[in-house]
This record gives C-alpha cells, sequence and structure tokens, in this order.
C-alpha cells in the first residue's frame, strides 16, 4: 500500500509540474471590429479640401490590434493612419479622432465612408 501512494503522490507531481503546451495555455483570439472591416476596398476621392476628385483610389485596412486599424491608400494625397473603432447600432465608426471612419451594416454593409487629412471617399469592399 505504501509503495502505491508513494507511486500516486510521485505521478501528480510529475502532472502538475509539467507545463501545458503553448496552444492550450491561449485560448483562440475572438475576431473583433478590426478583424470585422479588414480588406482591400475600392472607390473615389468624392471631396478634397486640398484637390479635386479622384476615381480607382484603392484603400487597405488592415488589422493592427484590438478594435484598432491601419488604413493605407494606394493615393499618395491619402496619408496611411490609424483609426481605433467602436460600435453603434448597426454601424461601425472611429472611436476618437479627426480622421473618420462608418460603415453602415444595415444600409450596404460593403461600403466603407472615409474621410482623412481632408479628402472624403467613398469606397467599397472587394
Amino acid at each position: 500500500m505504501r509503495y502505491f501512494l508513494s507511486l500516486l503522490f510521485a505521478t501528480c507531481a510529475a502532472t502538475m509540474a509539467t507545463p501545458a503546451p503553448a496552444d492550450a495555455q491561449q485560448a483562440p483570439r475572438r475576431a473583433d471590429l478590426a478583424d470585422e472591416v479588414s480588406g482591400t476596398y475600392e472607390g473615389s476621392v468624392v471631396a478634397d479640401t486640398r484637390g479635386g476628385s479622384q476615381s480607382g483610389v484603392v484603400i487597405t485596412v488592415r488589422r493592427v490590434a484590438k478594435n484598432v486599424v491601419e488604413v493605407s491608400s494606394d493615393y499618395a494625397r491619402v496619408p496611411t493612419v490609424n483609426i481605433g473603432l467602436t460600435r453603434a447600432s448597426d454601424a461601425i465608426l472611429n472611436a476618437s479622432g479627426h480622421n473618420n471612419f462608418l460603415i453602415q451594416q444595415a444600409r450596404d454593409p460593403k461600403r466603407l465612408d472615409l474621410s482623412i487629412d481632408g479628402a472624403t471617399l467613398i469606397v467599397h469592399k472587394r
């Protein structure tokens, strides 16, 4: 009996001392607003305080942190910016700051309205 108890104790101690695999320690990350809106969009600059309109503009939206996206463009007039996101009713929009980001999911979930550095864009997800 003494041998059995010492064997049981040794087995339990070894099991508790063995670290779990890295995959088991981290739960899968839940998708957030940044994941939901990430992708490539194409459309036009419809208004610009420093120039004219421009069609065929490609916008890339990439998740950089929880509910934060990096918005970049192939149009040099529109700088790359990071925008924090929030949800209000059926819309995903910028949480704060001077750059506007708006997707009205009930109206058109593929349409993104942006205003960055005085340029207003309307683009659609590819």
